[in-house]
């Protein structure tokens, strides 16, 4: 097991393979397991680099709600490819990883290669929109806490993962999935780098945002998978697997 020390808080990754870097970002409530299916894949031709989120799986989850936000995700995201000597890397991920890549974008465009944003989102632009989707991410964090991770869905990508603190996801719910502001969805149009958005075609909550940020980032790819749903490199991997591929042997 490797451990990163971010100022007293061990985060957890795994490094397979070598060459050009990839960053995998999980969602919110999984972990680095979540691809599993993707390790021998990827790291046949890159460097592939899969994490656990503050609060998540292996890594720490510190008692201080402060300790957890978008910006000390994108941080620890930069911490990681200077840990594996990687300058620049291609930046993924799912669900919340997916929001969060872009994000880690907006903060360090010069250590992205290229994006690739599954079954996720750009955030809101409207202070309603976000309003909503901060209740939602408060309703998860106080279910945590009242029900600890038996509060935890059995979505695909949720279930092959492992935690060791519901408060530590409850934290990470009001700092991390919760949204301030509307920089990211602002961001798209600016995008400057080749851009795989993909979705589970099951995936009906994200459809429409999949669509959205295919249309506002230059030249992104779009890529839907028939029979899959929010996990889509699981309930799929083959398919999934395949589009990634493509999408970075295209480089």
């Amino acid at each position: 097991m490797a451990y990163l020390d971010r100022d007293g808080v061990r985060i957890y990754y795994e490094v397979h393979g070598t060459g050009p870097a990839v960053l995998l970002s999980h969602g919110y409530s999984a972990t680095s397991a979540m691809w599993t299916g993707q390790v021998g894949p990827l790291s046949a031709s890159h460097k592939l680099i899969i994490w656990d989120m503050r609060g998540h799986g292996n890594s720490d989850s510190p008692a201080n709600p402060a300790e957890y936000s978008e910006a000390l995700t994108t941080d620890d995201m930069a911490a990681l490819l200077d840990e594996a000597d990687a300058p620049t890397a291609v930046i993924g991920g799912l669900s919340l990883g997916g929001y969060m890549s872009l994000s880690f974008n907006v903060a360090f465009p010069q250590r992205v290669r290229a994006l690739m944003l599954f079954d996720t989102g750009p955030g809101y632009r409207s202070d309603d929109g976000r309003a909503g989707w901060n209740r939602v991410a408060s309703a998860r964090a106080k279910e945590l806490e009242t029900k600890g991770l038996a509060a935890l869905s059995a979505s695909g990508e949720v279930a092959v993962s492992r935690h060791r603190s519901a408060q530590g996801l409850a934290h990470a719910a009001r700092g991390m999935l919760a949204q301030t502001d509307g920089r990211v969805m602002a961001s798209l149009p600016e995008i400057r780098v080749p851009t795989l958005v993909l979705v589970g075609a099951l995936d009906q909550p994200f459809l429409a945002a999949t669509d959205y940020m295919a249309g506002k980032i230059p030249g992104a790819k779009r890529v839907v998978i028939d029979g899959a749903g929010h996990a889509s490199n699981i309930d799929r991997p083959r398919e999934f697997n395949a589009a990634v591929m493509q999408f970075l042997g295209a480089l």
